[in-house]
């Protein structure tokens, strides 16, 4: 029998976070894995998420863990400034490497990442929603032209992040030189499946706007100051002439995301809730279109956020196994990065940008 992939968890937390809520259960559900290690800011708190995550090993250096000859795979779920030293370590280990999105702080980062990226390492970007099941039939079906000629693409993608309060451990998320915001987090996610559906953007125009200049830090009298946008409205022009809408919104947990795609003979929808956005959403494919191979979840029960995640990995596992590079990767991070880098160039200049 083949021996399963090792985990190690950058960034562990036995009572919240991405690793407990997506990662660790999706893990769990996978046969390929075993979660071996866990790391955290403290030992206390590596060993108490070693002993959530079922893991043996607890570290309170997420570098070290990176080196462990016992791991084969290292999941970054840290804060986006941390990623870089990780996946670096992780890589120059020759470690396969899964890291949340966004890669990096800039463009400069994600490309210093993926330039370091080997033929001994396979490497994942955490953009899930790219391989929920009703999005790989969407893709599908507009590849093998069910649609016809894609000719719009609408879509609406709301998220209960960047409102007018946050958890003191989502504050950093207000500060764009972090660059964990709306515009990389639920902005990148959403131009990612856009580009999936109808190819990438070649030219671009935007309003990324700052609503509320002043958000209240829950529990506490702090106010901290919002440099991101909580609001994107993006334009896009995409091969064939398909053109693209897509409003990005802030502080909306009740708004459910849909996406259209018209085509010449036919229309899809994907839509979805959930307060996260769409990429921690079970979603679903909505079309008359004949013919739907829609593929099972590998994990039919898991709900919301570990449900997409698992199928990254398995999508992952298959690929280390046979020596494949289909998921999406560092190379794809660096170029959605420079997308949003034209988005931010177009809202502050006004200008149209052309990719």
């Amino acid at each position: 029998m083949t021996r399963p992939i090792r985990v190690g968890v950058a960034g562990g937390n036995a009572q919240r976070g991405w690793a407990h809520d997506a990662h660790a259960p999706a893990l769990r559900r996978l046969a390929d894995y075993e979660l071996v290690a866990v790391s955290a800011r403290t030992r206390t708190l590596a060993e108490e998420a070693c002993a959530a995550f079922g893991a043996g090993r607890a570290f309170d250096d997420s570098l070290a863990l990176a080196r462990d000859p016992e791991v084969d795979l290292v999941a970054v779920t840290v804060k986006a400034p941390e990623h870089r030293a990780i996946v670096l370590a992780a890589l120059a280990a020759g470690k396969h490497v899964y890291c949340e999105w966004p890669l990096g702080r800039d463009l400069a980062e994600a490309e210093e990442m993926a330039a370091a990226v080997t033929a001994a390492s396979h490497v994942a970007i955490g953009l899930q929603g790219l391989a929920a099941p009703a999005v790989r039939e969407a893709v599908r079906l507009v590849r093998e032209g069910a649609l016809g000629r894609p000719q719009v693409v609408r879509a609406f993608s709301p998220t209960a992040g960047w409102g007018p309060a946050a958890p003191p451990f989502y504050a950093y998320l207000q500060d764009k030189r972090n660059g964990a915001t709306l515009e990389t987090i639920t902005g990148g996610h959403t131009l990612a499946l856009v580009e999936a559906l109808v190819g990438a953007y070649q030219e671009v125009d935007a309003r990324n706007t700052t609503r509320l200049k002043t958000v209240r830090v829950v529990g506490t009298d702090e106010q901290v100051e919002r440099t991101c946008a909580d609001h994107m409205m993006v334009l896009g022009v995409h091969p064939g002439g398909c053109v693209s809408t897509v409003e990005v919104v802030g502080g909306a947990p009740q708004r459910p995301f849909a996406l259209e795609v018209v085509g010449e003979t036919g229309a899809l929808r994907v839509a979805g809730a959930h307060p996260g956005g769409f990429q921690v959403a079970n979603l679903r494919l909505e079309t008359d279109i004949p013919g739907l191979r829609t593929p099972e979840p590998v994990a039919g029960d898991l709900k919301d956020a570990p449900a997409n995640v698992a199928e990254v990995y398995a999508q992952f596992a298959a690929d280390i196994r046979a020596g494949a590079r289909t998921v999406a990767d560092f190379r794809l991070a660096a170029r959605l990065t420079r997308l949003l880098d034209a988005v931010d160039a177009a809202s502050a200049t006004g200008r149209r940008q052309r990719l």
